[in-house]
């Protein structure tokens, strides 16, 4: 089994920055995707940003050049720095891991971490 345990959420002002962090803890493998989703009021979860064990990336658009995904393979922890922060940023933010072994595919999500942007 896998734990993943997210911080770094809050209320910030718009424009501001905020650093998300989230530990995975378990049986991880070394071909993985983490990844962090978020999910608004009466919105349905979408992809935010995702890094595999190699460090490919990938954006949602709406982030690109505000958002950066980074992780530490030695401590199995994947960040999420966010800068230039708007309203519509609000929502509840989602840690993510997928991995492989055998060909089997296996996912995990986290608690979530609020992150509210104040205009």
């Amino acid at each position: 089994q896998v734990q993943l345990v997210e911080s770094g959420g809050g209320l910030v002002q718009a424009g501001g920055s905020l650093r998300l962090s989230c530990a995975a803890s378990g049986s991880i493998f070394s071909f993985n995707v983490m990844g962090w989703y978020r999910q608004a009021p009466g919105k349905q979860r979408e992809l935010v940003a995702g890094i595999t064990d190699s460090g490919i990336t990938n954006y949602a658009d709406s982030v690109k050049g505000r958002f950066t995904i980074s992780r530490d393979n030695a401590k199995n922890t994947v960040y999420l720095q966010m800068i230039g922060l708007k309203p519509e940023d609000t929502a509840v933010y989602y840690c993510k891991l997928d991995q492989w072994n055998w060909g089997r595919k296996s996912e995990y999500w986290g608690q979530g971490t609020q992150v509210t942007v104040a205009s």
